[in-house]
């Protein structure tokens, strides 16, 4: 986990992170924030265990805290926050020693996350980060533009 804690630390990201908390300021939908990057790894993680699907941890973390780090930018100018997560994020894979290998799988996460018929490790990190919003808590639930079949109502990680 130590490329993982290294790119959670780097300066750059963390201006990422403000970026994306300055423009869901007033936001009353989810946020797109290192809470809700931590609970995609995590439940991500469990479903790895549970599954034996032997995905990496490390991987699995990574692309967690990167997969919405782009969001801003699609507030900005409209660039699908996917692409411009995996453009940020590869800077950081390359400077972090990540091979060619993980950084395709992350990549494959990162642009797959938002597609319910992605398969895989793409799979993983959709379910992972539908299942990480807590829609039954959540104030605006009856604004929201999920369909109620969409939101989650149980808890299931």
């Amino acid at each position: 986990m130590d490329r993982f804690n290294c790119i959670l630390n780097d300066e750059k990201y963390i201006d990422y992170l403000k970026r994306n908390k300055n423009f869901e300021k007033g936001r009353k939908f989810c946020k797109h924030n290192l809470k809700h990057f931590l609970d995609v790894a995590r439940i991500a993680q469990m479903i790895n265990l549970e599954e034996n699907l032997s995905f990496e941890k490390e991987i699995i973390y990574t692309t967690a805290i990167l997969h919405d780090i782009g969001k801003s930018f699609q507030y900005e100018n409209g660039t699908p926050h996917e692409i411009a997560s995996f453009e940020i994020g590869k800077d950081f894979l390359e400077k972090y020693k990540f091979n060619e290998e993980e950084i395709e799988v992350i990549k494959q996460g990162i642009l797959g996350h938002r597609e319910k018929s992605s398969e895989g490790f793409s799979a993983l990190i959709y379910r992972a980060d539908k299942l990480s919003r807590l829609c039954i808590t959540c104030n605006a639930k009856n604004e929201c533009n999920w369909s109620d079949e969409k939101k989650n109502f149980k808890i299931y990680y």
